[in-house]
């Protein structure tokens, strides 16, 4: 007769439950995905300046003189700036 020596092997089962998570956590990151630009602006943003120019006149060096421009968005979409303004100064103009 034979005897077994009391060890049982136990089978290893699937860890579903660890599956089911990083099902769950796959679709949250494709849906987070796809929704990025979040805040409901799924439109168009356009940007508009109340001047397309100063003119200053002459200005005598070390003089200091100031303006206001209203910018604003015309757009029904968010307005972001990747990068910062880009103004141009011309001279003699």
């Amino acid at each position: 007769m034979s005897r077994r020596h009391g060890r049982f092997r136990r089978r290893k089962s699937f860890p579903w439950p660890l599956a089911a998570l990083g099902g769950v956590l796959l679709v949250l990151a494709a849906f987070l995905l796809v929704n990025r630009g979040g805040g409901g602006s799924g439109g168009t943003p356009a940007i508009a300046v109340d001047q397309q120019s100063i003119d200053y006149g002459y200005v005598r060096f070390g003089e200091n003189r100031s303006f206001r421009i209203k910018v604003t968005n015309t757009g029904d979409g968010a307005l972001r700036f990747k990068e910062k303004p880009y103004i141009e100064i011309l001279e003699g103009c």
